[in-house]
């Protein structure tokens, strides 16, 4: 299908503020659909309230107005441009790409008539399909509907709705507030008395003062779905994402690992056509969606959590873990291309419609910042905490959590052990059994201690799978240590214990010794690391796109330029103090460089991020 001609403009929303559950991936996404909608000759009309974005650069868009993200502004904004445009073509709000805030700033200006009072037309998803997703009853209505399984569940206006339901299902029950942002208003309740506030806060935080209540999933596997529709009702999955925490712990707060691991083939198909039903049910006419799905690990039984209808982190998540352009796709699909004329960025050769394939791991650990808030409540839950996240990408799980780790900025460099851990059994249970940012240490010290695995799973929740990975590496860590000392570090061992994920620096506290010896040992070895492509293929296609990530094999895919280069380094994570504003200045630095002659080569390790986009640097690392 061509695009449409009856368009001449577009007005995106941006997220506004950086707040928990929607940082800086929204102005990745935004980014990207300003260049794609430009490129295709519509004119782009953007309204954001943060000044540290990429997005609100006066050259992005072709007016950009920096105003608070209400309605009330948002309909100034498109009666002024209309006044101006109106004889020029078509206007269109694409809400999609600027999280809940941009949908939640939708649904009110299509309910209140402002978009029909000035000839806007809502793409992407319309109304009813944001309202079935968002409103917990409809959504959990369709899916019914249409013969998928959900969790026993309710709605509640008020408090004496939700005991009621209560009284029925019986303890414990998760809470979840309708038009809500990283999971505000939600958690689960164990008790009546954990129950009733927590149904109070949730109708709060409701924009429609509702609540949804949930039979308890507690301990289920809990996986995720990017997808993505056009409207030749064609479907794909870009990329299928596991979470190591069991559900209880809201995704954004998880360690996830992509692709799915622990998932056959034959429940991986089921998902798949539960997903395109859900998008086709829902009525999400074009662009990306995010589908959650539980499974009973004893049982196999998987329900429907929940979809978003727009880009979320999970798609930024994705989008640098295949390569694959999800934003800027959706834009695309938005104006009226179907996925089988938009072409493969990375490969040049293949089309959207081919799903990516990777042959590589790749782990997200989210970033949290209690040292910043003592008296904060540390245990994880379905209401996120974390501040930001890192993503790596290695050829097996082990090595690219390792990777993962040692991103953090927090003083990880790995999972070393630690010898003056003096807890008793009964504490250390009870530390597997509460989900908190450092979980995966306990894991690691209890199965030093000599733990079977299926206790340590039981109490965790994690896949057996997961936990015999953990423990490969803890057995390598030990061929490691029994060495004594450096000088006893053979090439092959440690081969094999860069490939468990060790680095220069959790070898040298296995071995006490400082980093620097470390390396000088490995560089004398002849151990050194080569950098593979990411190409959405699994190699069955060249790429064109300089997209690597590290790892100990022999082929080295990098290929650099010989031009004058210079290395930007991003800053990370975000954390409290260190947000998108230095992701700004790394981009602003790539501009600035390429201009003046140099090849730029960025390394960073945020998915959230512009900067680690793949056609914003020369090279990405």
């Amino acid at each position: 299908m061509p695009k449409r001609r009856d368009l001449r403009t577009i007005l995106l929303l941006g997220s506004g503020p950086i707040v928990i559950g929607q940082a800086c991936e929204f102005d990745y996404s935004g980014v990207q659909a300003c260049k794609a909608l430009r490129a295709e000759g519509y004119r782009v009309v953007l309204v954001n309230s943060n000044p540290a974005t990429i997005m609100t650069d006066p050259e992005m868009a072709d007016a950009t107005y920096v105003e608070p993200l209400t309605a009330a502004y948002v309909t100034q904004v498109i009666a002024a441009e209309r006044r101006t445009d109106s004889a020029d073509g078509g206007m269109a709000l694409l809400p999609t790409l600027g999280g809940q805030t941009a949908l939640n700033i939708a649904v009110q200006l299509a309910a209140s008539g402002v978009l029909d009072r000035y000839g806007v037309e809502l793409i992407g998803a319309g109304l009813e399909a944001i309202d079935i997703a968002e409103d917990r009853r409809r959504f959990t209505d369709a899916m019914v509907s249409i013969g998928l399984r959900v969790a026993a569940s309710a709605r509640a206006t008020t408090v004496a709705e939700a005991l009621a339901f209560a009284g029925e299902a019986g303890y414990p029950l998760l809470v979840r507030s309708s038009f809500t942002l990283g999971g505000a208003g939600s958690g689960i309740a164990r008790d009546r008395d954990g129950f009733v506030p927590l149904v109070e806060q949730g109708l709060a935080a409701s924009p429609i003062h509702e609540v949804q209540i949930d039979e308890s999933l507690l301990g289920w596997k809990e996986f995720e779905l990017e997808v993505m529709r056009d409207a030749a009702d064609n479907c794909v999955v870009i990329c299928s994402i596991e979470n190591l925490d069991p559900m209880g712990v809201h995704t954004g707060d998880s360690i996830t690992v992509a692709p799915a691991m622990t998932l056959p083939d034959v429940e991986y198909q089921a998902m798949r056509d539960a997903a395109f039903a859900v998008l086709r049910c829902v009525g999400v006419a074009t662009g990306g969606s995010n589908v959650q799905f539980a499974v009973d690990p004893a049982t196999g039984r998987m329900v429907v959590v929940e979809m978003n209808p727009r880009v979320s982190r999970s798609s930024a998540l994705a989008s640098k873990a295949t390569g694959f352009p999800i934003a800027k796709i959706a834009a695309l699909l938005a104006v009226g291309y179907t996925l089988d004329e938009i072409a493969n960025d990375i490969t040049g050769e293949t089309l959207a419609a081919f799903e990516p394939s990777i042959d590589y791991v790749v782990v997200k650990i989210p970033r949290f910042a209690f040292e910043q808030f003592p008296d904060a409540d540390a245990e994880l839950t379905t209401r996120m905490k974390s501040v930001g996240e890192v993503m790596a990408i290695g050829r097996t799980f082990t090595e690219s959590l390792g990777k993962a780790l040692r991103s953090l900025d927090n003083g990880t460099v790995g999972l070393v052990g630690n010898p003056g851990d003096i807890r008793d059994d009964a504490t250390l249970e009870q530390a597997l059994r509460t989900p908190s940012e450092g979980r995966l240490l306990d894991v690691d010290a209890a199965l030093t201690r000599g733990w079977d695995p299926a206790r340590v799973a039981a109490a965790t929740g994690y896949d057996p799978w997961f936990v015999d990975q953990l423990l490969a590496i803890i057995q390598v860590r030990r061929q490691v240590r029994a060495c004594e000392t450096l000088a006893n570090l053979d090439a092959r061992l440690l081969r094999k214990a860069k490939r468990a994920g060790f680095g220069d620096a959790a070898l040298a506290v296995v071995l006490g010794t400082t980093e620097a010896a470390v390396r000088d040992r490995r560089h004398s070895l002849g151990v050194v690391p080569v950098f593979k492509t990411v190409d959405t293929c699994a190699a069955e296609f060249a790429a064109d796109t300089p997209y690597h990530y590290s790892c100990y094999e022999e082929e080295d895919e990098a290929r650099p330029s010989g031009k004058p280069t210079v290395i930007i380094l991003g800053s990370g994570p975000n954390r409290i103090g260190q947000g998108i504003e230095f992701d700004y200045c790394c981009v602003h630095a790539v501009y600035a460089l390429r201009e003046a002659g140099y090849d730029t080569v960025m390394v960073n390790c945020n998915p959230e991020t512009v900067s680690t986009d793949y056609d914003t640097a020369d090279r990405l690392y």
